[in-house]
């Protein structure tokens, strides 16, 4: 529990009890609970989208209002990521150069826009699931296991590869930089991956499973681009990882749903 807790501090901006900090043992070993953090930014996600049909027309505002609650939840974590890989790799031509950048806190032109452009699809491909499917638990799965197994992917990364960064003592991803042991990335995935098998199990449908094809591809895609400029990750490379695989996973759920029809 008490690694539970120092992730859901370091993931997120809800309270956990007095006495958890960032120690770094802990939050190296907490790494494993990154999933779970899925399914609870994905849960508030749900329910908000469930409160927001409740006051206000369907599908637009409720999808819009629940994707600014698992911002907030996370205090924009791995969207900042995305942001400063976008503009990382838009702007720098060398390894030095590249991780300078990650490491600014200021928005640049390719950040701005790959954010921007992120966020539209992540909006588009809800809104089209949304429109086509009724809400209900299978909808609700979905939307948790965009979230986990996203999670699960960056974890996958970390085991992967090296860290890039020298100065690892300055860099906010330092406790989670030491890998991850075996058992660690066996919970890791089991946790990962639980809310896409209760999908199948609910709805019956194998061919959910057959999603984490694409979601491998852009994974190994990932760390090969990673590794050739700069010799590994960095959290911000995570926070891309994340991100990118929860859109591919909302995409393949509305390309099913499309094709169905």
């Amino acid at each position: 529990m008490r690694l539970f807790f120092t992730a859901l501090l370091f993931y997120t901006r809800l309270p956990v009890p007095k006495g958890i900090d960032h120690a770094p043992d802990a939050l190296n070993r907490a790494t494993l609970f990154l999933p779970v953090i899925g399914w609870l930014v994905g849960a508030v996600g749900i329910g908000t989208y469930w409160l927001g049909t409740v006051l206000f027309p369907p599908q637009f505002l409720p999808i819009l209002f629940s994707m600014i609650a698992t911002i907030w939840i996370t205090g924009a974590f791995h969207e900042d990521g995305f942001a400063d890989v976008c503009d990382g790799f838009g702007g720098g031509w060398t390894k030095q150069k590249i991780l300078t950048i990650m490491k600014d806190s200021r928005l640049g032109t390719y950040g701005l826009v790959g954010l921007g452009l992120l966020l539209a699809v992540k909006f588009f491909a809800l809104q089209a699931l949304l429109s086509v499917e009724a809400f209900g638990w299978g909808v609700a799965l979905k939307y948790v296991s965009a979230h986990s197994v996203s999670r699960l992917m960056a974890v996958t990364v970390i085991r992967a590869l090296p860290y890039a960064r020298e100065d690892a003592e300055d860099s906010k991803a330092k406790p989670v930089a030491q890998g991850l042991t075996t058992g660690q990335l066996l919970a890791a995935t089991i946790l990962g991956l639980a809310p896409l098998v209760a999908l199948v199990i609910y709805t019956e449908l194998w061919i959910y499973l057959t999603f984490l094809i694409p979601l491998w591809l852009v994974r190994w895609r990932l760390i090969w681009f990673f590794n050739k400029w700069i010799g590994g990750y960095t959290g911000d490379c995570l926070g891309a990882t994340q991100q990118l695989t929860e859109v591919i996973l909302y995409l393949s759920f509305v390309s099913l749903l499309w094709v169905s029809v």
